[in-house]
């Protein structure tokens, strides 16, 4: 008897920025490159903002930033290996410094219902609830979505940050 794996579609969240070269080109790339994890092809885009660079080095340039929601079969893992291999096609060094600038960063923000704690990979995104360049947008396309392992909104989470785009410390 033949077996037959259950394909299951899940809706992921995944951020999207640049801070170098052409930034709104580099997203609307990623985010066309993102619709062929789609298992319909369609993904939905907020609108970009710009944004202080965060934890970046000194003199780094200002982020453009938003977030893609989608509905796919990769698992989390697949995910993280794909963007990965996307960002280096993309023209990001993989062996710069944490947080240089870069043409392009893809998150995963969340997948489904799913709660990951591995050392490649947390889920959801372990700042998300304290960034406004993530909360921000995703609150354009799913304001009453909760994370798993939250218990507020995300229209709630960004209502409590502070305006000035810095973490709670």
């Amino acid at each position: 008897m033949e077996s037959t794996k259950e394909i299951r579609e899940t809706e992921i969240g995944v951020a999207l920025g640049s801070n170098l070269g052409q930034r709104q080109d580099h997203l609307d790339r990623a985010a066309r490159w993102l619709a062929t994890l789609s298992r319909d092809g369609r993904v939905e885009i907020a609108p970009a903002l710009e944004t202080a660079p965060i934890d970046c080095p000194p003199g780094s340039p200002a982020f453009l930033n938003t977030v893609a929601v989608l509905t796919t079969t990769f698992s989390p893992q697949e995910l993280l290996a794909a963007f990965k291999d996307y960002e280096a096609a993309a023209g990001r060094l993989l062996n710069a410094p944490r947080n240089s600038p870069r043409s392009v960063d893809l998150d995963l923000i969340y997948h489904g219902d799913t709660l990951l704690d591995t050392p490649s990979l947390t889920l959801p995104h372990p700042r998300a609830a304290q960034r406004r360049f993530v909360l921000a947008p995703l609150s354009v396309l799913r304001p009453n979505l909760i994370l798993p392992g939250h218990t507020d909104s995300i229209k709630s989470l960004l209502s409590r940050l502070p305006s000035d785009d810095n973490p709670p410390t």
